[in-house]
C-alpha cells in the first residue's frame, strides 16, 4: 500500500469515534443540539428593525439573508432576525400601536402577515423561511412582544394545551385569554398591542407553553422578547420563559429587552435566564445616543457580568444595534430612505465600544446597500476577535487628556437640545433599579405647614445643606371606568405629582419607545389611573413602583466641573497570547491628546502581562506599528473618534 493510499481500516481512535457518532444518530432528534452550549460568544446577526422599521416583507428579508450568508456570514454573523410586527396588515390605518390589524389563530397566537409573507400560507408559519435560512448556513430569529395581545383578550380566544390538542382545562373548567391577560401591565409604548400574562396559574404557563413549542416547529434559533425588562419588568415571565425553553429539545437564544432603566442591581437575578439583554434604550443613528453608552457599559463590566453564566450557556449585557448603513427612522411604515447619519469616525468608535465591552454585534442596515467602507468597520478582524476571545474587558481609568484644537465642524449639530424641563426638578434625573439597589433607599414622608403630604429624597448637598426633591402625594380615588379594577389591592398605593400640580404624575415607565440618550428623561406623563403610576413608600425608604415592582432613585445632574474623564475615556482586556488591547475614546466636540502610562497598565492587569521593560504596539484602524514604548502610550484621537491599541511586552 503506498504512503497516500487510504488504509482499509481505521485506527482504533477513528472506530470509536465513528461508533459514538452511529450511537449519536440513533438518539432523538435534538438531543445534542438540546445540550449545545448556548451564546458561548456574544451572538452576532442581522435585525430588520433599524432598516425596514415594522414593514419588512419575504422578499426583502430574503435578499438581506443572502447577502448576510455572502459576506458576513465568513465573519460570524450568523443570525438573520424579523423585527416586530411580522403578524401586522400593512394596510391603511395600521402603526405601531393600532389595534385591530394583527392576524392571531383561534388560540390567540400570532401569526406572520400573509400579504408579507407569503410562504406562510402554507402553515400560517415561518417554517419555510426558517428552511430557505438553515439553507444558507444562517440561523433564523424573530421578535416577539411580552405576554398575550390585547385582540386576543378582547377575543376571549381559548388556551391550547399542547399535550391534549385540546383547549386547556383546570380544576373543572376551560380557561380563556380572559383569565391571563394582565389589563393593568400593558406595554407602556404599545398599550393597545399586548399585555403581561398571569404566570402564577397554570393556565399563563400553557399559553407561553403553546407560544414557544410553536416557535420550535417553526425552526426559530433566536427570540428577541421586547416590553418585559428595565422599565417593563416581568421577572416571572423572564423567568417563565426561560424555563420553557430550557425544556425544549431545540436550543433557542433568548434575548430581551428594551432596556431602559438598567443598573447591575437589575440584573443580577435576570441575567442567569437569557442570553442576551438590553441594557440601554433604542440606539440609533446619532452622536448622542453612541456617547449614553461609555457609562452603563462600563457598570456592568465592573460586576463582571460579561459572559456570566446564562440559560444553557452565558449571557451578554446587550448595547443594541449597529445603526450603520442605509436606514429609516423609528416607528415609521416605511423601508429604508437615507443613509446613517454617524461619521466615519463616530461608527469606529461604536463599533469599538461594542467588541471591547463584548456587546453582541447585530447590523441593522438595509445590507443590500452595504459599502465597502462599511463592511470594512464591521468585519475589522481585530475588533472581532476581541469581540469573541478577549477576557478582562473593563474601563480604563488611568488615561490623561488635553484638548488640541478648536471645536470640530462637524460635531456641532450633534450638541444636544436642553431636555424639557418640568417645575421644581431642574438638574435631577429621575431612574428605577432593583429596591436592593443602595441607590434606591433614602426616600422619606414629609409634612409642612399643614399641607398635604410630600414624598422626599435629598440628593446632595449645597452650602453645608441638604438638597431634596419631593413630590406631591395624592391618593387615587377609583371608579368603575377605571383601568384598575381591584381597588382593595390599591388602597394603599397614590399617585406622586409635581408639586402643587395635579396635571403631571410620575409614571414608572415611558409612554414611548425611548433612545439610549432619553433614559435619563423625567418619568412624568399626564396623571391617569394606572398601575404604572401606582407608587408605595416602605419603612426602609424604598419608593416601590406598583408596575415593575422596581425602586425609584434621584440624583444631580449638576456634577459641577466636567473632568477629563468625562470626555476621555479608554478600555482594556487582553488576548489569548497574553496581548494587551487598550482602546482611546475622544467624546469631546474637538481633538484631544490621550495618554496611558505602561505603569497603570500594569497595575490593573499585573504583571503576568507586562513582563519586561518595554512593550510594541500596533494601531488597527491606522495599521501605524508605534514600535517600542517604554513608558506610555500617547496619541492624538480626533473628535468623537477612537484609536484601539494591540500591545505585546
Amino acid at each position: 500500500m503506498g504512503r497516500g493510499a487510504p488504509s482499509s481500516h481505521p485506527p482504533p481512535w477513528r472506530r470509536l469515534l465513528l461508533r459514538y457518532a452511529f450511537l449519536c444518530a440513533l438518539l432523538p432528534w435534538g438531543t445534542s443540539e438540546a445540550n449545545e452550549q448556548l451564546a458561548e460568544f456574544p451572538p452576532r446577526g442581522w435585525n430588520s428593525y433599524d432598516s425596514f422599521s415594522w414593514i419588512v416583507d419575504e422578499n426583502t428579508y430574503m435578499q438581506n439573508a443572502e447577502i448576510l450568508a455572502e459576506k458576513l456570514l465568513p465573519h460570524g454573523y450568523e443570525y438573520a432576525v424579523i423585527d416586530y410586527l411580522w403578524y401586522r396588515k400593512y394596510v391603511d390605518g395600521a402603526y405601531t400601536d393600532s389595534y385591530g390589524f394583527d392576524n392571531i389563530d383561534e388560540w390567540g397566537r400570532p401569526f406572520p402577515d400573509l400579504q408579507r409573507f407569503p410562504s406562510s400560507r402554507i402553515d400560517k408559519g415561518f417554517s419555510q423561511l426558517a428552511n430557505k435560512v438553515h439553507g444558507m448556513g444562517l440561523k433564523f430569529g424573530i421578535h416577539l412582544m411580552k405576554g398575550i395581545s390585547l385582540q386576543a383578550v378582547n377575543g376571549n380566544t381559548p388556551i391550547l394545551d399542547i399535550k391534549t390538542g385540546k383547549p386547556y382545562v383546570e380544576d373543572g373548567r376551560q380557561w380563556t385569554a380572559r383569565d391571563i391577560g394582565l389589563t393593568h401591565r400593558t406595554c407602556a409604548w404599545m398599550p393597545h398591542g399586548f399585555m403581561s400574562v398571569n404566570t402564577d396559574i397554570g393556565a399563563g404557563k400553557a399559553f407561553l407553553r403553546s407560544l414557544y413549542e410553536q416557535y420550535t416547529d417553526w425552526g426559530v434559533d433566536f427570540v428577541k422578547v421586547d416590553c418585559i425588562f428595565g422599565t417593563d419588568y416581568s421577572p416571572k415571565e423572564i423567568i417563565t420563559i426561560s424555563e420553557l425553553l430550557a425544556e425544549l429539545d431545540r436550543p433557542i437564544i433568548l434575548s430581551i429587552s428594551p432596556g431602559t432603566e438598567v443598573t447591575p442591581a437589575l440584573a443580577k437575578n435576570i441575567s442567569q435566564h437569557v442570553n442576551m439583554y438590553r441594557i440601554t434604550g433604542d440606539d440609533w443613528d446619532n452622536w448622542k445616543d453612541v456617547s449614553s453608552h461609555f457609562d452603563v457599559s462600563s457598570s456592568f463590566a465592573a460586576v463582571n457580568k460579561i459572559g456570566a453564566i446564562g440559560l444553557r450557556g452565558r449571557s451578554w449585557p446587550d448595547l443594541d444595534m449597529l445603526p450603520f448603513g442605509w436606514l429609516t427612522n423609528a416607528g415609521v411604515n416605511q423601508g429604508p430612505h437615507r443613509q446613517c447619519e454617524l461619521t466615519s469616525d463616530e461608527q469606529r468608535t461604536q463599533i469599538a465600544l461594542w467588541s471591547m465591552a463584548k456587546s453582541p454585534l447585530m447590523y441593522g442596515g438595509d445590507l443590500r446597500h452595504l459599502d465597502n467602507d462599511t463592511l470594512s468597520i464591521i468585519t475589522n478582524p481585530t475588533l472581532l476577535k476581541i469581540n469573541h476571545y478577549s477576557i478582562n474587558n473593563m474601563e480604563f481609568h488611568h488615561v490623561y487628556s488635553e484638548r488640541t484644537s478648536k471645536e470640530d465642524k462637524h460635531s456641532s449639530r450633534f450638541i444636544s437640545e436642553d431636555l424639557v424641563h418640568l417645575p421644581k426638578i431642574d438638574g435631577v434625573s429621575l431612574g428605577l433599579t432593583a429596591c436592593s439597589d443602595d441607590k434606591a433607599n433614602g426616600w422619606y414622608m414629609f409634612s409642612q405647614h399643614g399641607k398635604s403630604d410630600h414624598i422626599c429624597r435629598n440628593y446632595g448637598m449645597q452650602d453645608d445643606k441638604n438638597i431634596s426633591f419631593c413630590l406631591g402625594k395624592t391618593i387615587p380615588l377609583l371608579t368603575s371606568d377605571d383601568i384598575i379594577v381591584h381597588s382593595e389591592e390599591y388602597q394603599t398605593k397614590f399617585h406622586l405629582a409635581i408639586m402643587d400640580s395635579d396635571d403631571a404624575c410620575l409614571d414608572a415607565s415611558g409612554s414611548q419607545r425611548r433612545t439610549s440618550s432619553d433614559s435619563k428623561f423625567p418619568m412624568f406623563s399626564r396623571c391617569r389611573w394606572h398601575a404604572m403610576q401606582m407608587w408605595e413608600l416602605n419603612e426602609k425608604g424604598n419608593l416601590i413602583s406598583s408596575y415593575s415592582r422596581l425602586c425609584a432613585t434621584v440624583e444631580s445632574n449638576n456634577k459641577g466641573v466636567v473632568t477629563t474623564g468625562a470626555v476621555a475615556r479608554a478600555w482594556i482586556a487582553t488576548g489569548s497570547k497574553g496581548e494587551i488591547y487598550l482602546a482611546f475614546f475622544n467624546l469631546d466636540s474637538m481633538s484631544r491628546k490621550i495618554t496611558a502610562r505602561i505603569l497603570d497598565l500594569k497595575k490593573v492587569l499585573g504583571s503576568t502581562f507586562i513582563r519586561k521593560d518595554t512593550c510594541s504596539c500596533t494601531e488597527l484602524w491606522s495599521g501605524r506599528n508605534f514600535g517600542r514604548v517604554e513608558e506610555e502610550i500617547s496619541a492624538v484621537v480626533k473628535s468623537h473618534g477612537s484609536m484601539v491599541f494591540e500591545i505585546t511586552c
